[in-house]
């Protein structure tokens, strides 16, 4: 299916998530929607997607939220867009099994990608939009295929520093985490609401809100289950690929003892933050 993106501004975004981060992503969708999902309510309640509406679901990786997107436009459409072929091929398995048929999704760079008919509603991300290269481009383009009256939603990620709860669980690993993995570079480019007003401001958005939400995040069912998603993490994987293995396993003994400062009877939840964003065109 990568054959089907006729247009690339993100080339190394666009190898990064066709490769094993992106099959990574794709073969555990519920590791990553379990840790984000106290953030989709939110995020929807920002977005009030009503009856009727057309929804651009801009990275919508394995399309859970494209789906959700779907629903609350009932008689409306929503479109899912993102770079991966692993993910979207997901996202249409995952859709077509829950019998969804008021949704499409799409392989594509969103900064360039030729978006048909007359405007969307809501044009929303669950954080999908922080990897653009050139971000002020790419959320013009997302302006331009707005509706005159559409409404741009997004979430991203607040920077937790180092006393957050999630850099307490995962200390032992801090000294090894020298740079990202491919597809997480970006991650860090939308943390500041000031960056975040003047992207959007020179995009041509008005009327921008940055609300900060806390909720806490879900890693796993028990400690042993969070341990593995930690460890799975494209970004840990990148920066232990050279550790050798009983270096790893003493690492993991360290996490999964601070995880247990976490656990609860719904599991393992590690307290975070995002920015929820809204704009008008």
């Amino acid at each position: 299916m990568g054959c089907e993106m006729t247009a690339i501004a993100n080339q190394q975004q666009a190898e990064a998530w066709n490769g094993w981060e992106g099959r990574l992503w794709a073969d555990h969708p519920e590791r990553y929607n379990g840790m984000m999902a106290a953030f989709d309510a939110p995020l929807f309640a920002a977005a009030d997607i009503e009856d009727g509406h057309t929804v651009l679901d801009v990275g919508c990786g394995a399309g859970l939220t494209t789906r959700l997107a779907a629903r609350k436009a009932g008689s409306g459409h929503a479109l899912g867009i993102d770079i991966s072929a692993p993910l979207v091929e997901r996202a249409r398995r995952d859709a077509a099994a829950e019998n969804i048929t008021n949704i499409r999704f799409e392989q594509g760079d969103a900064q360039v990608h030729p978006f048909a008919g007359p405007g969307f509603d809501v044009v929303l991300s669950r954080g999908g939009v922080m990897f653009f290269a050139d971000l002020v481009a790419a959320f013009g383009h997302l302006r331009g295929a707005l509706a005159p009256d559409g409404r741009l939603t997004f979430l991203g990620p607040r920077s937790g520093g180092a006393d957050s709860a999630y850099a307490r669980a995962t200390a032992a690993l801090t000294p090894y985490l020298r740079e990202p993995s491919p597809a997480a570079l970006g991650m860090g480019s939308l943390l500041a609401p000031g960056r975040i007003t003047e992207v959007l401001t020179a995009a041509g958005f008005h009327d921008i809100e940055i609300t900060p939400v806390d909720a806490d995040m879900g890693f796993g069912a028990d400690i042993p289950a969070a341990t593995d998603f930690v460890f799975s993490m494209a970004p840990i994987q990148h920066n232990l690929r050279n550790v050798d293995a009983d270096s790893i396993a003493g690492l993991r003994d360290r996490v999964q003892d601070a995880l247990g400062e976490f656990e609860t009877p719904q599991g393992v939840r590690i307290p975070g933050g995002v920015w929820i964003v809204t704009a008008g065109c």
